[in-house]
């Protein structure tokens, strides 16, 4: 059985935010009082975008336009309802920037670590007047938490096995990249959930978790030879870069072809 089937990201982040939002019963926040209109401080982008800093951030760093992103908002339309809000769910989003509403994607662009930024997205740049969206134009109050790298990039050393990497006697090479919570290792009859993006050594991403925004769950008997053997050197918690020889990835007979290289944060083990 194979591992991974390449699946198209069915709806941006946000979209399935707000839908999912019309099931639950969310605390109102009130409006902000400039809510129908930027005010004459707010800064407007040429591409019709206002926003203005409600608070200083912490960080250095602004996203980049395909980077994901961790953030707290509330929306509201102009006439101060209010449709969705992380905060009133109490928990954050996470998502690429690039599978957002236009106006989101410029906005928390401008942004960094720990800013709190108000929004006005003109509808051009929000849903275009989509049956079942909020219509005009949308006013966001946006805190940036955290921004992590594309898992569409590929890692600098995706073509081998850097000096550092630890060789089992199968030939899968791996190190790891963030230390665990747990002291379980899976079995090889364990059922997991995990986050992965997989790349051929050319850069290619071909398949990954985290651009669907959904962790994936499965037995480790029922996977790929490489993928067998690498997860059961994890414990939960752990983010591990594993490089899986041919010959215990896919052996040449279906693609994707030759060594592939893996990033896989074990998040479960059941």
């Amino acid at each position: 059985m194979r591992l991974l089937t390449a699946i198209a990201f069915l709806a941006a982040a946000l979209a399935a935010a707000f839908a999912q939002s019309g099931t639950v019963t969310l605390q109102v926040i009130p409006p902000p009082p400039d809510v129908a209109s930027p005010p004459d401080d707010a800064v407007k982008a040429s591409s019709g975008l206002a926003s203005k800093v409600l608070t200083p951030g912490t960080g250095e760093q602004h996203p980049a336009a395909d980077d994901m992103v961790t953030v707290h908002y509330t929306g509201w339309t102009t006439d101060g309802k209010m449709f969705d809000s992380s905060v009133s769910r109490g928990r954050p989003s996470s998502f690429p920037l690039n599978r957002v509403i236009t106006g989101w994607g410029e906005t928390v662009q401008l942004m960094v670590v720990g800013e709190k930024r108000r929004a006005w997205i003109p509808e051009a740049l929000a849903y275009k007047g989509q049956a079942g969206r909020p219509k005009g134009m949308l006013v966001f109050d946006i805190e940036l938490l955290a921004i992590q790298p594309s898992p569409t990039k590929a890692p600098e050393d995706v073509k081998a096995p850097p000096k550092d990497a630890k060789l089992t006697i199968s030939g899968l090479a791996y190190r790891s990249l963030q230390e665990g919570t747990g002291t379980k290792h899976p079995s090889r009859a364990s059922t997991v959930t995990v986050h992965y993006s997989g790349w051929t050594t050319n850069g290619k991403l071909f398949d990954s978790s985290v651009t669907r925004g959904q962790p994936s769950t499965f037995s480790l008997d029922k996977v790929i030879a490489g993928w067998t053997e690498g997860v059961q050197l994890m414990v939960e918690g752990q983010k591990m870069r594993f490089w899986i020889p041919e010959n215990l990835a896919y052996k040449g007979q279906q693609p994707p072809y030759g060594m592939l290289v893996f990033d896989i944060e074990l998040i479960k083990i059941q």
